[in-house]
């Protein structure tokens, strides 16, 4: 039975961190994910960004969980005092936390790899190496995300449900864009859209949203394979205040619902501007 966009899991990112809720960092994954879901013709859903407050964190990912959605959690998986995703992941989840024996394996083998390059003797017995070791330490039942920059793992975990996944990657986008591309490409193929998403809109001067409402709405009832946009501007460049009006979706999808659309504008008493197809 193949997939439709009603069937398919919504996809959701949260991005941790208070050095991105003080504007230390700019954040740079929203967009990055969004393409790479966009390039196997998929879409984000939604986004949070949480500072690095446990009970906020527990209480994000525990809707997270309890969704049924595929969720990418970035940052907070360190060993600093200041990173608690992995023990918040456990409390969301009701479980223990535990050393996972191959992500120890590869912090071991990441361990030797820097004593090596270094010119020094590797020594796991030393309190630091004792310490790394807590990168690896993740939730009861949790499968590991292969980092293919430096070796420390991710992880992934499931809801109580069964359904759905929310996917541990670190707060830095060389490791992090990486593993969240392994994760799509691993699980998610039978998700991929086989032709491209588009989008089609026009520019509907003269008119107010809430006029354009029951067209919207009347677009998504009769073309279940699209998705209706409505995108004000009060100070745009070159159009001055308007409405971008579309739909998207699979190319044949759109070709059924844009000229019924048009239709419907046609019996308001609106001046239309250029059309426009992403």
């Amino acid at each position: 039975m193949t997939d439709t966009p009603q069937t398919r899991p919504k996809f959701g990112l949260i991005i941790i961190g208070d050095e991105i809720m003080s504007g230390k960092r700019t954040d740079k994954h929203l967009p990055k994910v969004i393409e790479l879901l966009a390039e196997r013709g998929l879409q984000l859903d939604y986004a949070e960004y949480v500072g690095d407050s446990p009970e906020r964190i527990t209480a994000t990912l525990k809707r997270a969980f309890d969704s049924g959605d595929v969720v990418f959690s970035t940052g907070g998986i360190g060993a600093t005092p200041d990173d608690h995703t992995r023990q918040c992941a456990a409390k969301a989840l009701g479980v223990d936390l535990a050393l996972h024996p191959q992500a120890e394996t590869l912090i071991r083998e990441r361990m030797q790899d820097t004593a090596r390059d270094s010119g020094t003797a590797y020594e796991p017995a030393h309190p630091d190496n004792i310490h790394r070791l807590n990168m690896g330490v993740f939730p009861h039942g949790a499968r590991i995300i292969v980092n293919p920059y430096n070796k420390i793992p991710g992880f992934t975990c499931v809801g109580k449900t069964g359904q759905g996944a929310v996917h541990f990657v670190p707060g830095f986008p060389v490791m992090a864009w990486p593993m969240v591309a392994s994760v799509l490409d691993l699980y998610y193929v039978h998700l991929f859209q086989k032709s491209a998403f588009v989008e089609k809109s026009v520019i509907v001067f003269g008119s107010m949203e809430a006029m354009l409402t029951p067209l919207m709405l009347e677009l998504e009832k009769n073309h279940a394979g699209i998705k209706v946009f409505s995108l004000p501007s009060v100070d745009h460049p070159t159009y001055g205040r308007h409405i971008e009006l579309g739909v998207k979706g699979s190319p044949e999808d759109v070709e059924r619902a844009y000229p019924a659309m048009l239709a419907g504008l046609h019996k308001f008493d609106t001046k239309l501007g250029p059309e426009l197809v992403r």
